[in-house]
């Protein structure tokens, strides 16, 4: 072996936790132009909305472990609305996924829902889930003027309240939620997967209905969804760090935006990366098939998290 070839197998490694150690981002810190992290997420109530158990873990574990800090004061819950039944695993999976979220950093297992409705939600690689009956159930859970769909009797006398003062001239009362920050895939899914695309598209059905008749009003929840990428980036790990990073300040440079408060982006350290690898072997048992070992040892999504807020 010559010498420039042992220094290469020497000098590869150091460069590669070297790269790793300064993509990293600090919880508490932003140290990437034209990206905010999670100091803009400080003292929230946030929702994590997912499709199966083990989505927490293989496509979200930055954004928990980076989300769930204690010093950023925020509050985080995951909706999951499927057991992931199509093994007839559900019963097993709903208590895997109680286990990974709070690996990944939920401070107790009822801040985790699960839904199981195989009618609505059934767990299918052929089947779209009604984005409908996905805001609904958001509408249902996090809007405190609706109750199945329904107004309460405090808020039907709040509608007749509000019909008299804007006789009066006084405006309408603005739209409310329980939540601050929704969380969930974009339109591709990251995987392609249908029920992970009907999440998108039933949250931002579930803020348009939020926001109708409320022109003039600022959206109380703000919605932030996963970026999918192509099949390269999604095997490259810590590799796509710096590319995301470019990308990004590319985008805004050539949009001629100033700000990158439209995405936030959390890329795991060693020991973050850790956690997030124990909570799906350790986690997630029932899921661990020969394939899933390539996702967690090369996978980006295990490492880096680039969301996008979306404008409804």
């Amino acid at each position: 072996m010559s010498l420039s070839t042992s220094l290469t197998f020497l000098i590869s490694p150091v460069l590669f936790f070297l790269l790793w150690y300064l993509s990293s981002t600090p919880a508490t810190q932003s140290l990437i132009p034209h990206f905010s992290t999670a100091t803009q997420l400080r003292g929230k109530r946030i929702i994590l909305l997912i499709a199966h158990p083990d989505d927490e873990a293989m496509f979200f574990s930055p954004t928990l472990l980076h989300l769930t800090h204690p010093a950023l004061g925020n509050h985080l819950k995951i909706l999951c609305l499927s057991t992931g039944n199509a093994a007839n695993l559900g019963q097993t999976r709903k208590k895997e996924l109680l286990q990974s979220a709070q690996r990944l950093g939920l401070r107790r297992a009822d801040d985790v829902f699960i839904l199981d409705d195989q009618n609505k939600f059934p767990d299918s690689m052929s089947k779209e889930w009604d984005r409908e009956e996905i805001a609904a159930v958001l509408a249902s859970a996090f809007t405190p003027q609706k109750q199945g769909g329904k107004e309460n009797g405090s808020a039907e006398k709040a509608r007749r309240n509000n019909k008299t003062e804007i006789r009066k001239g006084i405006s309408d009362e603005g739209p409310q939620a329980t939540i601050d920050v929704l969380i969930t895939f974009d339109a591709g899914g990251v995987s392609g997967h249908p029920n992970h695309r009907s999440l998108y598209f039933g949250a931002r059905t579930f803020l348009s209905n939020l926001m109708r008749g409320k022109a003039g009003w600022r959206c109380p929840v703000e919605l932030y969804t996963l970026a999918s990428v192509n099949l390269p980036r999604k095997y490259s790990f810590i590799l796509d760090a710096p590319i995301t990073m470019i990308r990004g300040a590319l985008g805004n440079v050539l949009g001629g935006k100033t700000s990158g408060g439209d995405r936030t982006l959390f890329v795991s350290g060693l020991a973050e990366y850790w956690k997030a690898r124990g909570a799906m072997v350790d986690g997630h048992k029932s899921q661990m098939v020969w394939f899933r070992w390539g996702w967690i040892t090369m996978g980006r999504y295990m490492v880096v998290n680039d969301l996008k807020r979306e404008k409804v």
